[in-house]
Order: structure tokens, then sequence, then C-alpha cells
């Protein structure tokens, strides 16, 4: 206020009009006006605060007219006029979670955990609802259908205003450099043909000139996460809108104001097998006929789908539960499940992508650089129930690995797939020794099962001793020369009282207990 008051001025008046909300903020407190004081002084260096709650209609067509007054006199010495022109510029996602993009008072610059939480979630675009395309739906720069938009999270440009404003001045949506290989965004314009989908943010795109449409005052953006959280990625990604004012001759545009919006890419979520089974996976090789033929059965029983993978597919190995490993992503307004693909690549290593990958059904892999070892495979990854430890609950329960204790020589799970699972954040994992086994897989010698009670499940849990002691039954009883593995070709049959005198293994299954 003071800078445009003339010399000898001592105090001011300040009015505006009806569209406009008034505050003099003066020595560390706010007033809002008009008030019972009528004049104010303009020591110490007060400041008038705007506010206006509708957009202009014309350029200039609201108003704060200032009066200055002398120390003792009653006719202004001077008057100052501050033309406004309200514009709004708004960028709204699904902040509070609802499914639909809202206007809301929450900071739309900030993420929060939990059911109390704020924040939008953005999928992993992993399926593939082209069935005539040839790689997942983000890995191209196009639209290819509607289905394809579900997946997508919408992000909502509100503006409105004088028309002249939004044409003497530049809006621009930008992505934050980091962020660009993180998401895309894709434009319609005001019609709903795909072919108007054009890709306008992310990639080697870091910004797009919006021109809001005569009669349109929201554009409807649609974003598509890239990457699930890594270890260089905490999953959260920013989107931006600035409004930027022509630039005098010489000197670039400068910016009045920007509204940001942040996004978390959702996790990749593990399901626990206590869970109602939607779909059974079984391999069909050269001698498992009967196994193939009582898992149907099974299936039928639970009225739950089956599906076979012949040997042309899996080309003789049978090991699907350490090929793939089931889970799913989800945000408000959709859900999918998304099958993670083991570094381990044998003969079932082509199946995830052709036979489950789909129409709102993802894929996502890890490899290992430095070589997949037996604990790479996904026998060696399980997930329990919801359980509370010390207090946390992890109500998506916890993760578990097998490894090995640290020491030279020991087998650990690539580092690329233990970093990925960490940085899901909301299945916390812990890692089990399994080394101890010749395969080392934790699903060798644990197992969770529903439970009416408790908690709602059992863990159980296999054990060597209880094993030697089964086994010294069996030597009392007489049956000390059966032999182990019979019917088996190529391995070694010791008999129950060889086991029990080899005193080398019984100190090692001591240990392993």
């Amino acid at each position: 206020v003071p800078s445009s008051a003339p010399p000898g001025a001592a105090s001011f008046h300040a009015q505006g009009t009806p569209g406009v909300q008034l505050w003099v903020l003066s020595q560390a407190r706010s007033v809002k006006l008009p008030s019972s004081v009528g004049r104010w002084p303009l020591a110490p260096r007060p400041e008038l605060l705007l506010a206006m709650d509708a957009p202009s209609k014309d350029v200039g067509d609201e108003k704060v007219r200032i009066s200055y007054f002398r120390e003792a006199g009653g006719v202004p010495v001077g008057r100052a006029v501050l033309y406004l022109t309200g514009v709004e510029v708004s960028l709204d996602v699904d902040i509070n979670r609802s499914g639909a993009v809202s206007r809301t008072l929450l900071d739309k610059a900030s993420w929060t955990w939990g059911p109390d939480g704020h924040g939008a979630v953005l999928l992993v675009n992993c399926d593939r609802d082209d069935p005539d395309a040839e790689g997942l739906d983000n890995e191209d720069s196009a639209v290819r259908s509607y289905n394809d938009l579900k997946d997508m999270s919408q992000a909502v440009l509100r503006t409105r205003g004088p028309r002249a404003i939004f044409a003497g001045h530049r809006l621009l949506l930008h992505v934050d450099f980091g962020d660009a290989d993180k998401i895309r965004v894709f434009y319609g314009g005001s019609g709903a043909e795909l072919e108007k989908f054009k890709h306008v943010l992310g990639g080697s795109k870091l910004a797009y000139t919006v021109r809001p449409g005569r009669h349109c005052h929201e554009s409807v953006f649609y974003v598509e996460g890239l990457a699930f959280p890594d270890v260089a990625f905490p999953g959260l990604v920013s989107l931006h809108v600035t409004l930027l004012e022509g630039p005098e001759k010489g000197l670039l545009e400068s910016p009045i104001f920007t509204d940001s919006v942040v996004f978390r890419v959702a996790p990749w979520i593990m399901t626990p097998n206590t869970q109602q089974p939607l779909e059974v996976f079984v391999c069909s090789v050269d001698d498992n006929e009967g196994f193939v033929a009582a898992v149907g059965a099974l299936a039928e029983r639970a009225q739950c789908p089956l599906t076979v993978c012949p040997a042309p597919q899996n080309r003789q190995d049978r090991w699907i539960q350490d090929e793939v490993e089931f889970g799913y992503v989800q945000a408000p307004h959709k859900t999918f499940p998304v099958v993670f693909d083991s570094p381990r690549d044998r003969g079932l290593k082509d199946f995830p992508v052709r036979s489950i990958l789909g129409p709102d059904f993802g894929y996502v892999a890890r490899q290992a650089p430095e070589g997949a070892s037996s604990l790479d495979s996904f026998g060696n990854l399980e997930v329990s129930p919801p359980v509370t430890v010390r207090g946390k609950e992890y109500p998506l329960g916890r993760i578990l690995i097998g490894t090995s204790f640290p020491r030279v020589g020991g087998r650990r799970m690539a580092k690329a797939v233990r970093d990925f699972l960490v940085a899901q954040k909301v299945q916390a994992p812990v890692e089990l020794f399994s080394d101890w086994l010749h395969v080392g897989h934790v699903d060798e010698f644990l197992s969770f099962v529903p439970a009416p009670d408790r908690k709602g499940f059992r863990l159980l849990l296999a054990s060597p001793s209880a094993c030697y002691q089964l086994l010294r039954e069996k030597q009392e009883e007489g049956y000390g020369e059966a032999a182990m593995f019979q019917g088996l070709d190529r391995v070694p049959k010791p008999t129950i009282n060889e086991i029990l005198a080899n005193e080398e293994l019984r100190k090692f299954n001591d240990y392993a207990q």
C-alpha cells in the first residue's frame, strides 16, 4: 500500500468492488474489510490481501480503490486504483480416492498413506487390451482402445475467465525431467474419438501448451504409469500446469501461477494362498497325467477354472510355481491381476507373455544380470496373510523370501528382484534362512492354510527333527531296512538305518532345525 502513497500521506482507506474480498495485514494481524476502522496508518508498511470467489467476465472488471490522507486531513491527497481480472486455473485428480476426479481443499501436492490419507493413485498400464498388439499397453505411445483408457488415471484442467487473458498468456502442462520416463499423458481435445488421442507428455515430451476451448472449460488428460516403484524410484510423480505471461522483448515468459498434483504409482501386491482361488494353473508333461487329473478333479470340486499348460508350451518344465507369481495392482477406479515373471527362464519362460498377459491381466519381470540361482525361482517367494508385528499392522501381509546366512558362498535372491519387492512398501519382505536346502525355496518348508479361529490362518512348518523322530519310530517297529526313493531313477536309495547312522547328516539337520 505505501508504494503508491504521495509525499506527506500518513493513512489510507481501501474499498473493493463487490467481487473482491479485502483484508488489511498490519503488525502481524489481519482484519477483513470493511471494518470499524475507517483509516489505517501507513506505518509500519501494511499490506492488502485480495481474493476473488468467481472468475471475471471481462478484463479489469473488478477494482480496489485506495485513498491516501494526511495526518489530520479529511480530504484525500491522492488515490490509487488497482484493476483486477480473476481467472481460474486448476489441475485436479482423484485426491479423495473415490474413483472420480473432484474438487477438494486437500493439499494436491502431497500424498499420504492409509484409509485416512489422500492423494491420487496411478496404475502401471502393463496389460495388453489389444490382442493384436505385440507388447504391453505402456510400451507404445498410442491409445488402442477405450479399455486402454480405463486403465489410466484422469487429470482435469479447469480454466475459466475472459478469453482475452488466455489469448494473451500461455497455459503450459509440464512434467519434471526426473518423472518423464515414469508416466505418459494422452489428450483427445474436446472429442471422444480414439484417433484424436495424442501423446502429449512423457518421454522426450516435457511440456505441452494447452489452448482452452471457447465453450469448454475443462480439459481431460489421461495418465498411465510406465514403471513400478523400484530402488531408484519411490513411486511418486508430479504433474504441473503453469500460466505464463507473454515475454517482453528479449526476455523469457514469466510464470504467474503454478498448480501441481502428485500421483503414487500403485505397488504390485502379492496374494496369499489362504484366499479364495480364482484360477488354477498346472503343467502337463510326459509323466504326470495322474497328477494333472487329480488337480483337475480338485479344481472342479472347488468350482475353480483350471488352465492346463500343455507340453509344447512348457517344454517339459513342470515347475510353474517357480516360473511365475500372481499379484495385482489397484487404484480406486480399476483393479487387475499382474503376473510377476521370475528370472529363472527355463522351459516355461515364454508362457507368461504368450498365455497369461492379455486384456486386464498385466505382466512384470525382473532379470538377474549376475546370473540366476535356484533362489531366484518363485517357489522362494511367498506372502503371509494379514499380520500385526510389534503393534504395526500389515493388512496385506508380509512377503517371505529365502536366503542364506551372511557367509561366503551362500546363495541369495537376485538383487533386482529383492529391490523390486522392497520398493513396493506395502508387504515389507522378511528374509528367511533357506539355503540349507539343496533347492533352497521357502515353500519347501512353510505354508499358510486357512483356519476358523485366532488369526484366521495357521503356519505349517516342516521339521527335520520331527522327521528324525518318525524315522526312529519306524526303525523301532522293524522297518530299518526300508529304502527311500524307491521307483526313482538315478538317485541313491539309503535305508532308514543308514540315514540314522549318518552322523554328519544328523548334525546338519540339527543345525537347520
